[in-house]
């Protein structure tokens, strides 16, 4: 069964990988084949969710690859791989032949196939690799239309915010090597020796808030806005901003190993909801409301995972991404139809374009957590574990909830009203509006928004009772009828309040009261001034000190060296090469001086003897 689960994998990952490759070439069967691929998928995601297999492969010395389907993560396989089919589908018919479909296709492809590793990965490493690749892919995706500047800024933005989070899990690999765990299973992490448990627990937290875009990293979220609308729907819902909370509800034992992790993460995740709900409400672009809302619905399943509430966090997790997926196709369709995302300017979408608009309506009433929708359930079974470990938690995620009512009701609103006499002149601020909506977004556009709508039967008894022994957690709490009962009438309460509000057209957008929502929070701002320019600023100072004092020296050592080398050359011409010269110049004098007695002569040299043997008689004599 193991060769299922590698298909599960390498379907994905090598039908993108061909698709991306082979570019505009395929460009009219590119959709038809990403299709078939994704459908593909989901087939064996259903079937691997039903026979829950494990594979492994050798990595490294004394480490494997691991794969293996469990409860969670057969909940996550098939989440992942029917929102891919559902996304493609309505992609299908969002893209001209103009657009390089065949890379698009390709991308989004390789981008559900990475997720699809990082739910099933049983190791440390396999993970890592996975993550990697999503990160990668995430870029290319945002920054897909890369002839515009602002794109490939907000892209770059996006990415390397969400790269430097993910050095935690780097940190944390390290971490758990030198705390002993050899092999860097994942369900082994608790077992870290201290302070290294510490440590890997901090980085897996760190990378993990980073993906899920929640407080401080959030900002990214907004820049990933610069990307098509499908792109919008899958890295929002079920993919990269929900791996981050997967990990987290896969890793709570090692939170729970800890007095720190646990109520730090669930914090993180109430207030995320809270404030990142706040920018929702301040947001005049729709798609950017959406994207401070999945920030914001995110910090549930972070809150959940925290908490100790597992169940209900991929309650939550798969209700959010089949709701919050339909809504960006919605948006994206308006965008695509009219040329504008700005919530003045669809001022009567919903009735122009009544497929889209009845989608919209119920996807907007589901996030705004009224009963008895998918998210006031889930949403419920959350804020049960949250009271359960905090009622100061518990507090603050029904407040964030009244919020989710607000901005939901503010978007339903505008999209709801009738369409204005000057309609037209809104339309075409962000690109020229084709003015129709493809047939082919009926389809996923509905299975998204009904299967978003009614997801909620996760949380009655029965089924609540089922998922709760499908991922390990039966005694998890459940919540209260009073708790039911109250957040419902929050809710109500909350949309009511704020339909009467946009009646009365009250320019939140125009306050300076909430220009720091607007700009959420100021976080990008924040992290230019106390991350991006001291980190700039000591790199132009280690670059000043390079140049002044590190290649100061080679420099000095080098000129030293050649004034040492023109002295010696100096001594070598004027003081060596003239005793050798010298040398044999006197040798060569001697050698003449030599041959002047070889005259030839007989006489002579008899005569030269004489005088030699005169001299030797005489130097004998005088020695003597």
């Amino acid at each position: 069964m193991s060769v299922l689960l590698w298909l599960l994998i390498a379907v994905p990952l090598g039908g993108g990988t061909a698709l991306g490759l082979a570019g505009r070439s395929l460009n009219r069967p590119a959709p038809v084949l990403g299709v078939a691929v994704a459908l593909a998928a989901l087939g064996l995601a259903v079937t691997t969710a039903v026979t829950r297999p494990e594979a492994s492969a050798p990595l490294f010395a004394g480490m494997r690859a691991g794969l293996a389907v469990d409860g969670l993560s057969a909940v996550m396989v098939v989440t992942v791989a029917a929102v891919t089919l559902a996304v493609l589908l309505f992609s299908a018919g969002e893209f001209g032949p103009g657009e390089n479909r065949g890379r698009f296709f390709g991308l989004m492809l390789i981008f559900a196939g990475a997720m699809l590793v990082t739910v099933t990965a049983t190791t440390l490493p396999l993970l890592l690799m996975a993550w990697e690749v999503m990160g990668a892919t995430s870029w290319a995706l945002i920054g897909y239309w890369w002839q515009q500047p602002e794109r490939i800024r907000a892209a770059d933005i996006a990415f390397l915010t969400t790269r430097t989070a993910d050095l935690g899990l780097y940190l944390a690999a390290g971490a758990a090597l030198a705390g002993g765990i050899g092999s860097l299973r994942l369900d082994a992490l608790p077992q870290a020796n201290s302070p290294w448990l510490h440590t890997a627990a901090a980085g897996v937290v760190a990378a993990a808030l980073g993906k899920s875009a929640q407080l401080p990293f959030s900002f990214w979220l907004s820049k990933a806005m610069q990307g098509p609308s499908p792109v919008s729907a899958l890295l929002h819902s079920a993919t990269m901003v929900a791996a981050g909370a997967y990990l987290l509800l896969r890793l709570h034992p090692l939170l729970a190993a800890t007095a720190w992790a646990g109520p730090l993460v669930a914090w993180t995740g109430a207030l995320t909801a809270l404030a990142l709900g706040a920018v929702a409400v301040a947001q005049p672009d729709v798609k950017q409301l959406l994207a401070a809302s999945t920030s914001a619905h995110t910090g549930y399943m972070v809150l959940a995972a925290g908490s100790g509430g597992v169940a209900g966090g991929v309650t939550q997790l798969v209700a959010h991404a089949a709701v919050k997926s339909g809504l960006f196709l919605s948006a994206g369709a308006w965008l695509t139809a009219l040329g504008t995302k700005q919530l003045p300017a669809l001022r009567g979408a919903a009735r122009r374009y009544r497929l889209v608009g009845a989608a919209f309506v119920v996807g907007a009433l589901t996030l705004a957590g009224l009963p008895p929708l998918s998210l006031w359930a889930a949403k419920d079974e959350v804020l049960a574990a949250a009271r359960a470990e905090n009622t100061g938690l518990y507090a603050v995620g029904l407040a964030a909830s009244a919020v989710a009512a607000v901005y939901s009701i503010k978007a339903l609103w505008y999209v709801t009203r009738p369409l204005p006499d000057d309609a037209e002149a809104g339309y075409d601020t962000e690109r020229h509006g084709t003015r129709r909506v493809s047939p082919a977004a009926a389809l996923p556009l509905w299975t998204l928004t009904g299967a978003g709508a009614v997801l909620g039967v996760l949380a009655l008894p029965g089924p609540a009772s089922w998922l709760k022994h499908l991922v390990g957690v039966p005694d998890e709490p459940t919540p209260e009828a009073w708790e039911l009962a109250l957040s419902a009438g929050v809710a109500l309460a909350a949309a009511g309040g704020a339909w009467r509000w946009s009646a009365r057209r009250v320019p939140a957008t125009r306050a300076t009261t909430v220009r720091w929502a607007q700009q959420w929070l100021f976080l990008e701002r924040a992290a230019d001034a106390l991350v991006v320019r001291p980190v700039l600023g000591l790199a132009r100072a280690l670059a000043v000190f390079d140049d002044r004092v590190v290649d100061g020296v080679v420099r000095h050592a080098a000129r030293g060296g050649l004034a040492a080398a023109r002295l010696a050359g100096r001594v070598d011409d004027g003081g060596i090469d003239a005793a050798v010269r010298a040398v044999a110049a006197g040798a060569r004098r001697l050698g003449r001086w030599a041959r002047s007695p070889q005259t030839g002569l007989l006489h002579q040299y008899y005569a030269q003897a004489a005088a030699g043997f005169a001299m030797l008689i005489l130097i004998i004599l005088l020695v003597r």
